[in-house]
């Protein structure tokens, strides 16, 4: 069993759908057994930092989420899930993140060249394959939507990054910690890859 952390945040419905078309049980949930008692748990979600923290905080999930990487449970965050994961967001000035990784969340720079927010496929080049990343190939297409960006504290856990007016850090593995800017619930077969070698690893755990 899969847990999705219900915060009420967007998007979660799509990564129900999503495994449940790879043949994975997934429970949306903010009970902390559920949680903690999952093979894996993702962090989804779309919306603003520093709101998104207010939500996590109001439901007691902070130590919660934190039990879950203290115990090497399979933990993957997407999106603003990746966000949330690290220490700040230039979204949301003195709100914390859950500072899990190292690193900060960055405005993607608005100077007329390209759109913001950055809505589409874009590819991924590739600096370390990890687990999670097993089959994917070089310059492999996602989906995005994001108007904020990840610049990685620790180099070592970046596994991808995206150039979009900037050299974004976009897919990142630590220990027992997944996170993807993109959506893979929304990037056809190779987003379905990475949610199938993130089922993997929580069976292998």
């Amino acid at each position: 069993m899969i847990a999705i952390i219900d915060y009420d945040a967007g998007n979660i419905r799509s990564v129900e759908k999503a495994l449940a078309r790879l043949g994975q049980q997934a429970q949306v949930t903010r009970e902390p057994s559920g949680i903690l008692e999952a093979d894996g748990v993702i962090l989804p979600g779309v919306g603003a930092f520093g709101d998104a923290m207010e939500k996590i905080s109001g439901y007691g999930l902070v130590p919660v989420i934190r039990q879950c990487v203290e115990r090497q449970i399979p933990f993957l965050g997407i999106c603003l899930g990746l966000q949330l994961l690290f220490e700040s967001s230039q979204e949301s000035p003195g709100a914390e993140g859950l500072g899990i990784l190292k690193g900060k969340i960055c405005r993607i720079p608005d100077d007329g060249r390209l759109k913001v927010p950055h809505i589409g496929w874009n590819d991924l080049h590739i600096c370390r394959r990890g687990r999670l990343l097993e089959g994917i190939s070089e310059n492999a297409y996602v989906y995005f939507v994001h108007s904020y960006y990840l610049q990685a504290g620790d180099r070592e856990a970046v596994l991808a990054q995206t150039e979009y007016g900037v050299q974004m850090d976009t897919c990142v593995e630590q220990g027992n910690v997944f996170a993807c800017q993109f959506h893979p619930e929304k990037s056809s077969d190779t987003g379905l890859q990475i949610l199938r070698n993130f089922i993997r690893i929580t069976e292998e755990r």
